[in-house]
């Protein structure tokens, strides 16, 4: 293996990276996520890190499943044993991403949309926002057509929070006099 200015050059090295990385993750995740998360070191090569994930797999360290990658108890056994021989600053970039990762993946988790088609052909947009005990919110929304309610579910996934507190809003200003009298 060569490598350049890293401090990642050996394949064992790049192996407890993987692990490492991947005892961070709350969930599997596939080749292209696992590779932004190691590719943060400069010694080694994409080609370098697919040669370790496969060994890794084939050593049972890591599962290979629907497409996506996690530990093995194997795997966090000795990544565990293993992740103080990484040099700090790797250790430390390694963390910072995985824990990007971890906060997208529980965001997407919270998150939940679905669409469905109606008789009349029109279809029902339906998604709903989590905090993690339970939902906060949810709606449904009629659209015309299956365009529409792609749109609205991709525009909620990206906004879920923003929507949810301008809902609130909304609801909490009609209610704080400025609109509904009865409310006081």
């Amino acid at each position: 293996m060569q490598g350049n200015f890293g401090f990642i050059h050996e394949k064992i090295e790049i192996k407890i990276l993987i692990l490492y990385i991947l005892r961070r993750l709350p969930k599997p995740v596939t080749l292209e996520a696992l590779t932004g998360l190691v590719m943060c070191d400069d010694g080694f090569s994409y080609f370098d890190f697919i040669e370790c994930v496969s060994e890794l797999v084939k050593t049972e360290h890591v599962r290979f499943r629907d497409n996506k990658y996690s530990l093995t108890t194997k795997g966090e056994r000795n990544g565990e044993i293993t992740e103080n021989n990484l040099p700090f600053s790797v250790r430390r970039k390694a963390e910072n991403n995985a824990f990007a990762t971890r906060n997208s993946i529980s965001r997407d988790e919270m998150i939940k949309t679905m669409n469905t088609a109606n008789p009349d052909g029109s279809y029902t947009a339906q998604m709903s926002l989590s905090d993690g005990l339970g939902e906060i919110v949810s709606l449904s929304l009629y659209c015309t057509n299956e365009k529409q309610a792609l749109a609205l579910e991709k525009g909620f996934r990206k906004n879920a929070e923003r929507i949810y507190i301008s809902l609130m809003e909304a609801i909490l200003l009609q209610n704080n006099g400025r609109g509904n009298n009865d409310a006081r």
